[in-house]
């Protein structure tokens, strides 16, 4: 009996043991570890600099605006870049049909603005030939005294330049200028004008000018075999500078300088100042800086 209880009361203490052992747990994994939160920089944007451009420089750039067939904005380095270019057709025609090498070059200047004028680009016209009634070449339409004036036409500018000079060769209005000297560029720019190639009365002025500020005398002494001795002279004031914040006013038939100063509300001579002008005489088509 005894022998019972002992062995019921071990039964019992065993049981008690089992209940109050905490359970093991495990785990076939390691758990995870924490990710460390990746803070990215934000992405920085690339700067472009603006390209600054050299403004002293530019603003030193002499520029204007050759008025004659069609309006044209020029620099100086277009003008001797065109210098350059047909300064040797030029003297070429200087040697074979008598007109100084200045007169042709600052013609070509002054008619083709300097190849970058309209019928320069569309016609090869670079000395503002009309068609007239001998014309039988190819011919365009162009604005100039008169609404789409016929103008004529060339394959190349070379033809243009040969055409000049068969121009001025074979007309009897032009015959006086071949008894001037050829190394006299102011009196044949002169005699143009008087001779009726422009209506312009300050065409010679204006040939005189290019002729002065870029030395095109030299290529007549070259020709004539003579000695070249520049003439310095002071820049020019270009009356129709170009500025891009004025106010324009077209001269028109009757104008004169003190109808357009009152027009304006302007002096005389404030008038004259914004222009450069030193003389009264105007132009059909001039334009004036009224603002």
């Amino acid at each position: 009996m005894f022998k019972k209880i002992l062995l019921v009361f071990i039964s019992f203490m065993l049981m008690s043991c089992n209940v109050s052992k905490s359970a093991i747990v495990t785990s076939g994994a390691t758990p995870p570890k924490a990710k460390k939160a990746i803070v990215r920089a934000p992405k920085t944007k690339k700067v472009v600099k603006p390209v600054t451009r050299n403004t002293t420089t530019e603003a030193n750039e002499t520029s204007e605006v050759i008025e004659s067939t069609s309006r044209t904005y020029v620099t100086n380095d277009i003008i001797s870049n065109y210098i350059a270019q047909y300064k040797d057709v030029a003297m070429g025609n200087m040697k074979s049909y008598g007109i100084p090498a200045s007169i042709i070059l600052a013609q070509g200047i002054l008619e083709s603005g300097a190849g970058n004028g309209d019928l320069a680009l569309t016609a090869n016209n670079h000395f503002g030939i009309k068609c007239h009634v001998d014309w039988m070449g190819e011919s365009v339409r162009h604005d100039d005294d008169a609404r789409q004036e016929c103008f004529r036409k060339y394959k190349e500018p070379g033809e243009s330049f040969k055409d000049h000079a068969l121009f001025l060769t074979g007309r009897t209005r032009y015959a006086s200028l071949f008894d001037l000297s050829k190394d006299d560029y102011q009196a044949w720019a002169k005699g143009l004008r008087k001779a009726g190639y422009a209506t312009d009365p300050r065409y010679p002025e204006k040939l005189i000018s290019y002729i002065q500020r870029y030395h095109l005398d030299q290529f007549d002494a070259q020709v004539l075999g003579k000695e070249y001795t520049a003439v310095v002279t002071e820049p020019m004031r270009v009356a129709s500078a170009y500025n891009p914040n004025a106010t324009y006013y077209e001269v028109q038939k009757g104008d004169t300088l003190y109808s357009i100063s009152k027009k304006f509300n302007l002096l005389l001579a404030e008038l004259k100042q914004k222009n450069n002008l030193s003389e009264n005489t105007l132009s059909i088509g001039q334009k004036l800086i009224v603002k």
